[in-house]
């Protein structure tokens, strides 16, 4: 098990840098934007065309979704780098 505290062994997590992060992150906003266009903006017409399917709502959904899996990825298993970078062996030219 690594130590992921980051004060005994040097190292620390990636944080908000972490790509599941970032792509959770944008997968969430798009989503929530999805619900609330469902929620708000769904006109009968909208809902006729689609067969009485709320797409925007449904879809929305989903998307918040995965980003909460994305999220719960993260926090589960974090990606821990080095808090300091070894410094370089000099080379010969």
């Amino acid at each position: 098990m690594t130590d992921t505290s980051g004060s005994s062994t040097g190292k620390k997590t990636a944080g908000a840098f972490d790509i599941r992060m970032i792509i959770a992150m944008l997968i969430g906003v798009y989503g929530l934007i999805l619900v609330v266009t469902g929620l708000v903006a769904t006109s009968d017409a909208d809902l006729e065309q689609a067969d009485g399917f709320n797409i925007n709502l449904w879809a929305g959904i989903g998307m918040v979704a995965v980003a909460a899996v994305f999220l719960i990825w993260v926090r589960l298993r974090p990606i821990v780098v080095p808090a300091h970078h070894e410094e370089e062996p000099e080379r010969e030219h």
